[in-house]
Parts: structure tokens; sequence; C-alpha cells
């Protein structure tokens, strides 16, 4: 289609051309040439195309051309585009749920809430059900003290009744004594007289036997009283314990809420602690870690701050084949202040780094010297501050032992400085003895020593960097224990002097130490 496009328009193109090259007036069946047949209209002849409108025709096919790879581009554009709406929709969609699980936590818990509004009214309610109760017994209680008196008072009129009915018949007993005393003057007057008596006592046994029985009706009435009164205090203070219960369990129900609330918020302070104490991010890795002098170093990151002694190609061998089993991607040997140290050490690391599958770096950021350099050195990727010193000097030991062994010992050193430093010299592209004295061209005491970024010249360094990019420290280290900054200690001594050293590990046989030592520091 685009191609029968594109021919059509050049066509028309042509023919516009055509037209605009005719001189005015004439007409194109004017404009043909050849012989004419009376009666017969013979088919005019275009004229060639002009160079500028073939140019024209160029230009134009190219335009079209250009429009439809725009028109592409913008094609891939909307779709990244609606891509990474697709992606901030779904991340909308994730935080819509999250926040649904939150509303209906927070449900739940209103809900419980609820529920333990409603236990404690339904405990209550129970509670003056109790309380109406009580009071009901002590009102039927105290209906049953009324009756037992009513009963009581009947049985005292009944008493007082017959104590009446006894007087009248002492009434009658006497009026039929008087008719004998009418008739029996003295011996009725001695007989009413002891009747008299006997009727006096009898009044007077009345009255003790009513009075007791008062007296034992009001014993009977307070002692029932006191009775009623002593099972209602009781009563009282069983549903006065049940109360303070019941209350010291809602109490420790409501502490015990609020103790898992604090609970609660302290292991969210602590976990909130807890992320703060850590970056929360991933560390960066870059196949390409170096652009425009700017390092970005990962948390595959081996630090060398130290002396090279005995055990730290261990440290760092060990990292390195560590780093490989994990991925191809770069390894870091960061130095920030290393004297040198062990040949055996430090060749051990060269080896390590030349064999690795994974790209290793040498970072230098304050200095590098001796066994430190050529390691920097030979690096196939090595970095330095601008004002970071590296330093190559000729190596110094001290032997021990007769003529032969120290001739024996004399050799084997000049070999270590051929198998090291060689390397060194063909990589700045001159010989092992130009190299030499090239160290004493610099310093009287063969210790050449240069800036990062005149290293670099001297190819002791691949690139100077401006700015390193530590991503892999994730942890604030003000919450970690303190660490010395050293991967190994040494032992700081004085001598008779004053000055302080330190004492290195004794050298295995064949190995010696190749270090920047100008104050004998290191001893």
């Amino acid at each position: 289609m685009k191609t029968a496009a594109l021919a059509a328009f050049c066509a028309l193109t042509l023919a516009a051309s055509a037209f605009a090259a005719m001189p005015p007036g004439q007409t194109p069946s004017a404009q043909s040439a050849g012989p004419t047949v009376p009666g017969v209209l013979l088919p005019s002849q275009p004229s060639p195309p002009s160079p500028e409108q073939i140019e024209l025709n160029k230009l134009t096919a190219e335009n079209m051309i250009s429009d439809q790879k725009t028109r592409k581009k913008l094609q891939q554009l909307n779709d990244e585009r609606e891509g990474l709406r697709a992606e901030y929709e779904l991340g909308a969609l994730k935080q819509k749920s999250k926040m649904a699980a939150l509303e209906a936590e927070l449900e739940a818990a209103t809900v419980e809430n609820k529920l333990s509004g409603e236990k404690r009214h339904h405990d209550l309610a129970a509670l003056q059900a109790e309380i109406d109760k009580t009071a009901a017994e002590n009102k039927l209680a105290e209906e049953k003290r009324k009756a037992q008196n009513a009963a009581l008072t009947a049985e005292y009129d009944l008493l007082w009744a017959q104590n009446r009915l006894a007087e009248e018949r002492t009434k009658a007993a006497l009026a039929q004594q008087d008719a004998e005393l009418k008739r029996l003057n003295q011996e009725a007057g001695l007989s009413a007289a002891k009747n008299k008596v006997a009727l006096l006592d009898l009044v007077q046994q009345l009255e003790k036997l009513k009075l007791a029985n008062d007296l034992r009706a009001e014993q009977q009435r307070e002692q029932q009283m006191a009775d009623e009164k002593e099972k209602r205090a009781i009563e009282l203070a069983v549903k006065r314990i049940e109360l303070d219960e019941r209350k010291l369990g809602y109490d420790k129900l409501l502490m015990d809420s609020r103790m898992a609330k604090l609970k609660s918020d302290l292991e969210l302070r602590d976990k909130k602690w807890e992320w703060k104490k850590e970056a929360n991010v991933d560390p960066t890795y870059m196949d390409q870690p170096y652009a425009k002098g700017r390092l970005v170093v990962s948390d595959r990151r081996i630090t060398m701050d130290t002396p090279i002694f005995t055990g730290v190609s261990d440290y760092v061998t060990e990292r390195l084949h560590y780093f490989n089993n994990i991925s191809t991607q770069p390894i870091f040997i960061v130095i920030d202040r290393c004297p040198g140290g062990s040949v055996m050490e430090g060749y051990r690391i060269i080896k390590a780094m030349q064999a690795s599958k994974a790209p290793v770096h040498v970072v230098v950021k304050s200095f590098a010297a001796s066994m430190a350099a050529v390691i920097t050195t030979m690096a196939d990727k090595s970095y330095v501050y601008p004002n970071a010193i590296v330093l190559h000097h000729q190596m110094s030991t001290m032997n021990w032992g007769n003529m032969t062994q120290l001739k024996e010992q004399l050799e084997l050193a000049r070999e270590w400085e051929r198998r090291l430093h060689l390397p060194v010299a063909k990589k700045m592209g001159i010989s092992l003895e130009e190299f030499r004295k090239k160290m004493y061209e610099k310093n009287s005491n063969g210790d050449w020593e240069e800036f990062g970024d005149k290293a670099v010249s001297y190819k002791w360094a691949t690139d100077v960097v401006e700015e390193i990019d530590e991503t892999g420290f994730l942890k604030n280290p003000d919450t970690q224990p303190a660490q010395p900054k050293q991967m190994f200690w040494l032992n700081e001594k004085a001598d008779e002097k004053g000055q302080r050293y330190v004492n290195l590990p004794r050298l295995d046989p064949f190995d010696f130490y190749f270090i920047y030592n100008p104050d004998r520091y290191y001893r």
C-alpha cells in the first residue's frame, strides 16, 4: 500500500510539474509534438522532468518515509504510555485493596467494641435484677414479720377475752357469794374477804402473765428483726462483694485492653524504629558502573584498609569466590589506606582477581602503596580520586643467615620483583630497568608517588573518579555496634623512645614484606 501510494504521489507530482513548465496560454494538447493525422488525435509526449523536479520528488518520498517512521515512534510511545498507565492503575488497585482490608479490620474492631458494650449492659441489667430480687425478698420477710406480729396480737386478744370471761365468771360467783353473805353475815363476810384476796392474786397473776407475754413477744420481735437485719446485712455484703468482683473483672478487662493497645503501640514503634535502621532500598547493580567521572558501588564490596599480612588474602579471595558463585555482576575491592604488605598474600589476591568470572574493580580513595599499588595497577578496572596517592617503589626486606642463604634470599627477592614489577612496567610500556630508574628520578628514596589524576596517565589506574555512590551501605551505622575500621587488629605499642609501632605477623617461608614504611611504624 505504501509503495502504491508513493508511486501515485510521484506520478501526480510529475504531472503537476509538467503542467507548470508549459508557457502561458498553452494547453497540454497544443504542447504535444510529432506529426498530426487529420481526424485522429494523437497522444502528447510528456517532457522529461527537470533535475529540480527529481530532487523535489526524492525529498517528498523521504519526507513520507520520515513521516511513517515518526508515526511508528509515536505509536510506540503511546503503547509505553498505556503500559505505564496500566501499571499505575494496578498499583492504585493494590493500594485500594490494602485500604479495604484496613477498613474491614477497623469495622471488626468497632463491632467487637459494640458487643463488649452490650455485654457490659447485660451484666448491669442482671445485677439490677438481682438487687430487685433482694428487695422483694426483704419486703416478703417484712410481710411475714407483720403476719407473725398479727398472730401474736390475736393471741394476746384471745388471752384478754379469756381473762374477761374469767372475770365475769368471778363476778357471777361473787354475786352468789353476796347472796350467801346476806344469808350468812359473818361467814359471808369472811368468805368474801377470802375471795377478794384470791381475786387479787388472780389479777396479779394475769397481769404478770400479760407482761410476760408482752415481754416475750417483744423479745421475739426484736430477735426476729435483729436476725432479719443481720441476714439483710449479710446478703448486702455478699451482693457488694459480687459487685466488686464484677467491677474488678471489668476493670481487668479494660486494663487488659489498654495493655494490649499499649503493647501494640510499642510493637508498632519498635517496627518503625527497625524500619528506620535500614535504608529499605536495594543496592544498585550495574554492568557498567563507571560513567562520566561517577562510580556506582554495590554491596558486592570488599574493604581492604590494613597492611596485607597473613589472613588478608583469605579474607579477600573468599569473598571474591562467594560473589562469583552468586552472579557475574561487578565486584569492588575498596582501598581507603593500604601501605602494602606480604608479596605472597598480594599475589594470591591478584590471581583471584584474574580468575574471577565477574569483573573486579579496584577503588582507591586515599592511599595505595607497594603491594596495594601493584594490585591497583594490575586490575582490569581501577579508579582513583584525583587527590588519592598511588606509590610504587622497590621491594625492601631484611634477611638473616650465612652468605649462601643471604644470596639465595636475594635471588628470591629479585625473582619476586620481576614477577610483580615486570607486569606493571609492561602495562606502562617501559622495561623493568626503566621503571626502576624512574623511581629514583621522582624521589631519591625510590618512592615514586603520584596523585590519582597523574597516576592514570602512567596507567597505574584506568580512570579518575570524581563521585563514588556507595549503594551497598543500607544499615544505619549509628545503630550498629562499634567495629574497627580495619579488618584485622594490630596491637599498637611504644618503644623506649616513645615512638608508636605495631609488630607485623611472622612471614611464611619464601615470603617478603612489600610495604611502604618510611617511619618504621610497621616492624
